[in-house]
């Protein structure tokens, strides 16, 4: 049993089955519905953060009572949950029709979840707190596990291939989304506050002789715009990785 105050597995709305019903039956609040609460809250998040958040401030936006919100769902993180699967809900998936090769559907499947990432960079803390089985990140899993299974590597192998390409694109999505919301809250463009960046580390004597060597090599990967470094440096390591599953299929 969970302890009190905090959510254990079995708390999760998709096993309740709140999420299922899509809301209680019977006297709910005129006016509201799931898909519209779940739907503001998505973003409140995007424009106020997790920190911002707060069922009060939801309630306020609705204009409705908090407790009008609770018809609907136990728990703010219920609430949390739902707005998580729903942002899985824009991710798309290729066509299994379409004849592309697996690693052309991986490459796509992995660009699709990163800029999802930056799209919503709250959803980063929240993949890592809730179960994820919602219908829609099951669906992304499901095509994920599709495409891995075709490249030939044998079953006892493909969570771990999973694992590098997706958790790679975990921890550069959420850093490239932080990043991003970090600039948006100076004024400053990206590449303004790159250059600041870069000027101010190098002025402080314990850091400037890093940054100095790092220099060639920052330069070298090329890109006029910090969106085009962090594209250059994305596809490569994702061609890094999709080359690794290839050479683990030849030794399999």
């Amino acid at each position: 049993m969970a302890k009190a105050g905090r959510e254990g597995p079995r708390d999760s709305v998709w096993l309740s089955g709140e999420g299922r019903r899509g809301g209680r039956r019977g006297g709910q609040p005129s006016g509201l519905d799931r898909d519209r609460i779940t739907g503001v809250t998505v973003r409140l998040l995007d424009t106020e953060g997790l920190t911002g958040f707060s069922m009060r401030r939801l309630a306020a936006e609705l204009n409705v009572t908090a407790m009008s919100v609770y018809w609907y769902v136990d728990t703010k993180d219920q609430l949390l949950e739902l707005a998580l699967d729903a942002v899985f809900g824009e991710l798309r998936h290729p066509d299994p029709d379409a004849g592309l090769d697996w690693r052309e559907e991986l490459r796509a499947l992995a660009r699709e979840n990163r800029a999802l990432l930056v799209r919503h960079p709250w959803s980063s803390r929240l993949v890592g707190t809730y179960l994820n089985i919602g219908p829609h990140s099951l669906a992304f899993s499901r095509a994920v596990q599709n495409v891995v299974r075709r490249s030939g590597l044998p079953a006892h192998r493909l969570t771990g291939a999973i694992s590098a390409v997706f958790q790679f694109v975990y921890g550069y999505g959420t850093i490239e989304g932080r990043f991003l919301a970090r600039v948006a809250d100076t004024g400053l463009s990206p590449e303004e506050y790159f250059q600041d960046s870069m000027t101010a580390v190098t002025e402080v004597p314990d850091t400037a002789g890093v940054i100095e060597d790092a220099q060639d090599i920052m330069a070298a990967r090329g890109g006029d715009t910090v969106a085009e470094m962090l594209d250059r440096d994305f596809e490569f390591a994702l061609d890094l990785l999709v080359a690794g599953i290839d050479a683990m299929v030849e030794q399999a």
